[in-house]
C-alpha cells in the first residue's frame, strides 16, 4: 500500500439508512438496504469508484453466526475493495469509529474513497435471546458476578447521582424524550414516529427509577451507510456543497465499573471533545447541530455539559429553557436521536454523520437554517468510550 500524502481534506459525499424496528430481514438485507439507500442518495457514485470498505457491527457472531463480515458484505454491495476491507468494533460506536477509521485512511493517501457501512440484527425469533445477549458486552470476571448487566442500572445509578448533586429532576428527563419524540415524526425511517407530551413521558411505566419507559431507548434492527471520499475524487462525485470532516477523537479511561473515575462527569467524553474541538480548530459555541447519544435521557443531559454547551450541573435547565431544541443555542438529536430512531449498534454513529451531512448541506427534514459546524458524539459499553466527530462547510 502506497501512502501520497500525509495531510488531504476528507469530505462526506453521500448517505443512507435502511428502515429501522423490528425487523424480519436477515443481517445481510439489512446491509444491502443500507446500501442501496447510500447509493441512490448520490447516483454519481458508482460501486466501481469505492476502493474501500469498513464494516461495522457489534454482536454478528452471536446474531447472525456470521464473522469475517467484510468480505461478505462486500460482496452483497457491489465493492471490491482494495486499499482496506475489515470490520470496526466498539459496540455503539463502532459506526462513528469507523467513520474515524476511514478519515484517517483518505487523509493519510492510504485509500481515496470508502464506504463505511453498519448494521445490527437485534431481534430474534426466540425474543429472550435479544436481551440475554446484550450481556455478552459486560465484564465477565467483574462487572457480571457482581449483577451490572443490562444498561439501565447503570443509567439509572446515574440519573440518581445527578440528581443529588445537581437537582436535576424528572421532569427534565422527560422533556429530553419529548424533543426527540418530536423531532423523529419527520423521519420515515425511524423505529417511533408517534410524539408524547410530558404527561405521557412522566406517567409512563418505571423500568429502573428513575427511568421509566421513555427515558429509554430501544434494541433495534437497521442499517445505514456513508461514503467518504479525499476531496479531489468528492469534487468529481458530488455537486452538493462540500462537508469536511474537521475533527475526531476517541477517548477510554476504564472498563470495569469500579475504575469509573465520576459517574456524572464523564471523563472519557472531555478528553475526546477537547481533541475533535483542537484538531477542528473551532469552540463547543461553533457547534450548530449535535447529534449525541441519547440511549437514555440522562445521558443527553450529561453531554450537553461534558461536550461545553453548558457549565457542569446545568443540563437539567437547558433542556428546560429550549436551549437544545430548534430555536436554542444549538439543536440536539434534530432527526430523532436513539430515543425516536431507535439504537442498531453498528448503525447509529452512521445515521448520525448521515443527519449532520444533510444538515450542512441545507436538506435535512427539518432544517437548522444556516448550520456551518456540527458534531457527533456516541458513548459505547459501561459508558467506558466516548467517540466525537466534527463536520464543517469550510475547510479551514
Amino acid at each position: 500500500m502506497k501512502v501520497v500524502s500525509m495531510d488531504r481534506n476528507v469530505c462526506i459525499i453521500a448517505g443512507g439508512m435502511s428502515q429501522f424496528g423490528v425487523r424480519e430481514a436477515s443481517l445481510r438485507e439489512i446491509f444491502q438496504e443500507a446500501a442501496k439507500a447510500c447509493y441512490e442518495d448520490n447516483p454519481a457514485v458508482k460501486p466501481k469508484d469505492i476502493d474501500g470498505i469498513i464494516v461495522a457491527s457489534a454482536y454478528p457472531e452471536r446474531r447472525a453466526f456470521q464473522t469475517h463480515l467484510a468480505p461478505l458484505v462486500a460482496e452483497h454491495v457491489g465493492i471490491k475493495p482494495r486499499s482496506i476491507c475489515i470490520r470496526c468494533e466498539v459496540l455503539c460506536g463502532s459506526g462513528s469509529g469507523g467513520i474515524i477509521l476511514a478519515y484517517g485512511l483518505i487523509k493519510s493517501g492510504a485509500a481515496d474513497v470508502v464506504m463505511v457501512i453498519g448494521a445490527e440484527k437485534t431481534y430474534m425469533p426466540q425474543r429472550w435471546e435479544t436481551f440475554y445477549s446484550e450481556l455478552a458486552s459486560q465484564d465477565h470476571e467483574f462487572d457480571a458476578p457482581h449483577g451490572i448487566g443490562l444498561p439501565p442500572p447503570i443509567f439509572a445509578l446515574v440519573a440518581k447521582q445527578h440528581m443529588k448533586q445537581y437537582g436535576t429532576t424528572e421532569e427534565q428527563l422527560a422533556m429530553v424524550s419529548v424533543k426527540n419524540r418530536r423531532n423523529g415524526m419527520n423521519n420515515p425511517m425511524g423505529q417511533f414516529r408517534q410524539p408524547i407530551d410530558l404527561d405521557t413521558a412522566m406517567s409512563a411505566r418505571p423500568i429502573v427509577p428513575p427511568l421509566k419507559l421513555y427515558d429509554c431507548c430501544a434494541l433495534t434492527d437497521g442499517g445505514a451507510a456513508v461514503i467518504l471520499a479525499c476531496e479531489e475524487k468528492a469534487k468529481d462525485l458530488t455537486d452538493r456543497p462540500l462537508v469536511y470532516i474537521r475533527g475526531t477523537a476517541q477517548a477510554s479511561v476504564h472498563n470495569m465499573s469500579a475504575n469509573m473515575p465520576n459517574w456524572t462527569t464523564w471523563e472519557s467524553l472531555k478528553i475526546a471533545a477537547q481533541k475533535a474541538y483542537r484538531d477542528a480548530g473551532i469552540r463547543p459555541s461553533d457547534i450548530d447541530v449535535a447529534e449525541t447519544h441519547d440511549c437514555f435521557t440522562i445521558s443527553e443531559i450529561i453531554e450537553y455539559e461534558d461536550l461545553g454547551f453548558c457549565e457542569k450541573g446545568e443540563g437539567g435547565r437547558f433542556i428546560q429553557e429550549g436551549k437544545s431544541d430548534f430555536g436554542g443555542q444549538v439543536p440536539v438529536n434534530t432527526d430523532g436521536g436513539l430515543l425516536s430512531c431507535g439504537h442498531p449498534f453498528g448503525a447509529t454513529g452512521i445515521r448520525q454523520g448521515i443527519e449532520i451531512m444533510k444538515q450542512l448541506q441545507g436538506r435535512a427534514a427539518r432544517q437548522v437554517e444556516g448550520a456551518r459546524f456540527g458534531l457527533t458524539h456516541n458513548l459505547s459499553g459501561g459508558i467506558a468510550t466516548h467517540t466525537v466527530v466534527i463536520y464543517g462547510r469550510d475547510k479551514d
